[in-house]
């Protein structure tokens, strides 16, 4: 079967864990909700196209930043509580808003390997033309998160058993669902991660929608990890894929 091999580069990035506040930490590879996100801007798709995605790829560093934030809560303005006085003519009321600081943790030296295949054969060819000439300036994490495309390829993915341990190339997301007898005790030094995958929107009342994500249980391969053998999907260059 074929599938898409995209190659990014990042300089600083954070691919925000939805649980931190204070210190927005990341990561260590977009999730995949991020990188289906990615791909539906850049080519226009308005409706959700499935897509099987691979994720690997490493950093060079990390450095704390600090940032601007915000907080507006709706509530009525207080000299002592708020820093900024908001005032609404359509209501007549003053509005708080409190200016503070917080911290973003970003990757530094961001390289990304990519696979992307979609449910419909047809959608190939349009995710391949769409990041050879994308519309619009291409971001990955934050909307200011730009990459820098390095690679584009459409490449074959076969199955390849493995007769020795392989060593990882690249840090890779490794969708618990592989492996079949997977349990947590059986598992030492292996960082599970649950990602988002896809959302569904779900109307709770009427006129009012919310999103029901997806999750994704993967583990975290390090680079220089070793993987037992088994069967495995491999790209035409010898990358392992872990599709998910």
């Amino acid at each position: 079967m074929k599938a898409l091999r995209i190659k990014l580069y990042q300089n600083m990035v954070n691919y925000k864990l939805p649980s931190s506040f204070q210190l927005k930490e990341t990561y260590p590879l977009p999730p995949y909700s991020t990188v289906s996100g990615m791909v539906h801007r850049v080519c226009g798709f308005t409706e959700y196209h499935p897509l099987k995605i691979s994720i690997a790829g490493d950093y060079y560093s990390k450095v704390n930043d600090l940032a601007t934030r915000y907080e507006f809560a709706a509530a009525s303005y207080e000299q002592v509580r708020h820093t900024h006085k908001l005032h609404s003519s359509d209501e007549n009321r003053d509005y708080g808003l409190i200016r503070g600081i917080s911290t973003t943790e970003l990757l530094i030296d961001v390289e990304l390997v990519i696979h992307i295949l979609p449910e419909k054969e047809e959608d190939l060819e349009v995710i391949f033309e769409s990041f050879i000439n994308p519309i619009e300036y291409i971001s990955l994490g934050r909307r200011e998160d730009l990459a820098r495309v390095e690679e584009v390829r459409i490449v074959e993915i076969v199955e390849q058993e493995l007769e020795e341990d392989f060593i990882l190339k690249y840090s890779s997301y490794i969708p618990v669902e592989l492996f079949d007898n997977y349990s947590a005790e059986n598992v030492e030094f292996a960082t599970v991660y649950k990602l988002n995958r896809y959302y569904e929107k779900v109307q709770i009342k009427k006129g009012v929608e919310q999103r029901r994500w997806k999750q994704v249980s993967a583990f975290y391969g390090a680079k220089g990890r070793e993987l037992i053998y088994d069967t495995y999907e491999f790209d035409e260059d010898g990358n392992i894929v872990f599709f998910s």
